[in-house]
């Protein structure tokens, strides 16, 4: 039953239940009921579903009957829906009840204000692109990868002839294989989200799923290149939204390494991706995760990512970050298993009327655990920012563990801001554990070091900032998505030093 639904009808039958079970509502004014924005997917008794439907937020009601008016649409005329993903969309529209819409009040939106997404009039897509249109968008792939536009597998740019046999790629639509089938049935969505993971769950129209199977090993990366294609002009009120959602599932000595690519042709279009990327690696597994997100400057691009860790799995993640008017990652990282690796990289560059935010947290449960983050990031203009929130857990099982943590700061412009939280909170006690935080600009002694070398002073100040982010960009595995990404952070770089920041 979909959200809209079931709240109009548990307020129409309120009265009715009121009297049934007045005994048991009677102590309902004495309870404290709090709603937060961070919500656990989970399953409500009925007499809760009737407090909670009375007290939902009107506008992420609003925003919920407007997602399952597109699902409808959408279902109406394709296959029928997969198991999983009928799941999802249930279990996330009984979660969203208990949501409401976050403000600054709210401790993981101190510091990144969503405010103008709720003055917006939220238009979910609701059908696929006309692939013509993308023809001329991307040329020249020569490794496995997809297209992806709004959510939708682009067929005709999408190259997946080099695959190994077993290994499936596509919508869960297309999967036949019940043993699989009965599988992603168990692990999606079974992670804590938010408002805007479970606003995916009820409005993702399709599923793509990444399966390695057992002892599986894949040579080149495979490359998912997200693309907006239903955008409007940065003055319209109207916003359009898509729900990409991508589950990877890696058996047991699986290897593969995954390219996420969120792109725009025009940086001056206005929309909202709302993805949610869940990867479940296997005992024993390794994946490689690169991450990067160069879309519009005027869009917004949220993002959760979550990941599950077995016992012998490595995970690595480099992430590159400089497009969006709001760019948010919500990053979780479970280990579930002892003797994990875990290494995450990442570089924010945030110009003119941009918000950077990272929102990590990786949880350590497990005996010999190994954990690496680092967190760079560029604020480059008086009215930009960016927001680090980056919380490492080691728990009292999780001895021998050695986990770090690093974030860096360059502050470019006199009024930047960047708000900062790194967090390690250890409960084991034979750990080695560290962390630490720097905030400036570039150091007089560097310039110097150039200058008494010959190089000017305009020069050296534009070399030691790129080479500050080049070491996340070198971390990149791919050599194509490496250098490209060099050169668009470089020709960012260019243009906002060249330009006065007052």
């Amino acid at each position: 039953m979909t959200a809209s639904t079931l709240a109009t009808n548990l307020c129409v039958d309120f009265k009715r239940l009121y009297v049934s079970h007045l005994s048991e509502l009677s102590v309902l004014p004495r309870t404290r009921l709090r709603l937060e924005p961070k919500c656990k997917p989970r399953i409500l008794s009925k007499a809760k579903l009737v407090t909670v439907a009375a007290l939902s937020d009107p506008f992420v009601l609003e925003i919920a009957e407007t997602l399952e008016d597109s699902v409808s649409s959408f279902s109406s005329s394709s296959s029928p829906t997969p198991l999983p993903l009928k799941k999802l969309r249930d279990s996330s529209s009984e979660s969203l009840l208990a949501c409401s819409w976050p403000s600054r009040k709210d401790e993981p939106f101190r510091f990144t204000d969503i405010s103008f997404l709720k003055s917006s009039h939220i238009h979910p897509i609701a059908s696929p692109p006309q692939e013509s249109a993308f023809l001329n968008t991307f040329v020249g792939t020569k490794i496995p990868g997809l297209v992806i536009a709004d959510g939708f597998i682009v067929n005709a740019l999408s190259d997946l002839s080099a695959l190994p046999d077993g290994v499936f790629v596509g919508s869960l639509s297309n999967l036949s294989s019940e043993v699989i089938m009965r599988k992603i049935l168990e692990v999606v969505s079974n992670f804590d989200g938010d408002l805007f993971s479970l606003l995916n769950g009820v409005g993702a129209l399709d599923l793509i799923l990444v399966y390695v199977p057992e002892g599986c090993r894949l040579d080149s990366s495979l490359y998912l290149r997200h693309h907006p294609s239903n955008v409007l002009e940065s003055e319209s009120n109207k916003l359009p939204m898509s729900n990409p959602r991508v589950l990877v599932f890696v058996e047991k000595g699986g290897e593969i390494g995954i390219v996420e690519e969120y792109s725009s042709g025009d940086k001056s279009k206005c929309y909202w991706t709302n993805s949610v990327l869940e990867v479940v690696v296997g005992e024993g597994a390794k994946v490689n995760h690169s991450y990067v997100q160069t879309q519009s400057m005027t869009a917004t691009h949220i993002k959760w990512t979550s990941v599950r860790q077995e016992s012998g799995s490595s995970y690595k993640l480099v992430e590159v970050s400089c497009g969006g008017k709001l760019s948010r990652h919500n990053l979780h990282v479970q280990q579930v298993g002892p003797d994990t690796s875990t290494e995450l990289s990442t570089l924010h560059l945030s110009m003119a009327e941009q918000t950077q935010d990272l929102h990590s947290r990786v949880v350590l449960d497990h005996p010999r655990s190994y954990s690496r983050q680092l967190h760079k990031c560029i604020v480059a203009h008086s009215q930009g920012q960016v927001v680090f929130d980056g919380n490492v857990r080691v728990n009292r099982f999780a001895q021998q563990t050695d986990a770090g943590q690093l974030t860096r700061t360059l502050l470019l412009a006199p009024r930047a801001t960047v708000n900062l939280k790194p967090n390690l909170q250890i409960i084991a006690d034979d750990v080695k554990c560290s962390h630490g935080a720097a905030i400036s600009d570039l150091e007089e002694d560097q310039l110097f070091y150039f200058q008494a070398r010959g190089i000017d002073a305009e020069t050296a100040r534009r070399s030691l900032i790129f080479s500050f982010g080049a070491e996340v960009i070198e971390s990149i595995p791919d050599v194509s998505l490496r250098e490209k990404t060099k050169g668009g952070i470089r020709e960012l770089l260019n243009l906002g030093l060249a330009t006065p920041s007052s």
